[in-house]
């Protein structure tokens, strides 16, 4: 047999190693996202409510919407809106998490076993695992981005419909066309740098955590590589992961969703920075950890859906385990 034909009678994973588990992991993702949408949509009403840089613009006009807590947010979007509406904004988050799973996946991967290297006990030190956890979650919500900025904003159509302001989009191709025309593509990457500072934040506490958790599990304790240490590490991720990135995840949201003119700067802050002196100045530190709950009870349960499926698609496709 030729090496051609060797290679073509190889299982799809071993010939394609890095598309197999961009998909594989790119699956899980939308999986998870789809059964924790609610909480996601719930975390950026509350991060946008009572935002001081828009009372003094006057951009906030209109009824305001009495939301305060995390269940009378929830409980108002399904009276006010209807039930469908926890939904509203889950396909561009599918897409996204398409991309930015699958890249940050195959990426940490490719940063672990060729560019930073395991130790040679076949460890990870935690050192690398924070290096590789930051770099691939940048990398992969770069790419990610514009999907990210669409879901954010057609999140908060239902507010602007309740406060008697115009919907902005039909659906989401309209929401990235329009984005498209009014801002170009610099307008399609509004917010990215928060929105990779988060990423790089998360990704630290995800996929660093759960990493270096599963792997101390398998070498310390009598537990193997099964779905109950995938279960403790995965918690101990959503954790850590919604403690570091909830401040930089409101100052991305406040960006994403500020008005803009129409050379796509934005109205409310001139940057990141910008947008977190703003918000503390003007509601106090807490105010960076609005949509806290949501996010740690979002992130623990996507964390937890996520490692389980992934894992699990990954040995029924015959894929080492992460």
């Amino acid at each position: 047999m030729s090496p051609a034909e060797e290679e073509k009678s190889l299982p799809l994973p071993e010939r394609w190693p890095r598309a197999s588990k961009f998909a594989l992991s790119a699956c899980a993702a939308a999986v998870a996202e789809l059964v924790t949408f609610p909480l996601d949509l719930t975390k950026t009403r509350l991060q946008v409510q009572g935002e001081a840089a828009a009372h003094r613009s006057g951009a906030s006009t209109g009824q305001a919407v009495p939301y305060r807590g995390m269940l009378r947010t929830a409980a108002g979007i399904v009276q006010e809106e209807g039930l469908q509406k926890l939904w509203q904004g889950a396909i561009p988050a599918i897409y996204r998490h398409i991309v930015y799973s699958g890249v940050r996946m195959v990426a940490y991967e490719h940063l672990r076993d060729s560019v930073l290297g395991r130790a040679e006990d076949e460890s990870f030190p935690l050192w690398k695992a924070v290096v590789g956890g930051m770099s691939a979650g940048a990398i992969g919500q770069f790419f990610a981005s514009p999907t990210d900025l669409v879901k954010v904003q057609m999140q908060m159509e239902g507010k602007r419909k309740l406060e008697g302001k115009p919907l902005r989009f039909r659906g989401v191709h309209h929401a990235f066309m329009k984005i498209l025309s009014e801002g170009g593509i610099r307008g399609l990457w509004a917010g990215w740098v928060p929105n990779v500072q988060r990423a790089a934040l998360v990704n630290m506490g995800d996929l660093t955590t759960y990493d270096s958790v599963k792997h101390f599990l398998l070498r310390n304790t009598p537990l193997v590589d099964n779905s109950v240490t995938h279960s403790v590490a995965s918690c101990c991720s959503g954790l850590v992961a919604a403690v570091l990135g909830t401040p930089a995840d409101v100052v991305k949201t406040r960006i994403m969703n500020q008005p803009r003119d129409k050379q796509g700067r934005g109205l409310l802050y001139k940057s990141s920075m910008d947008c977190l002196i703003q918000t503390v100045q003007g509601e106090g530190f807490l105010s960076l950890y609005k949509g806290f709950i949501p996010t740690w009870m979002r992130m623990a349960p996507w964390s937890l859906v996520f490692w389980l499926t992934y894992e699990q698609i990954r040995r029924i496709c015959g894929v080492s385990s992460f």
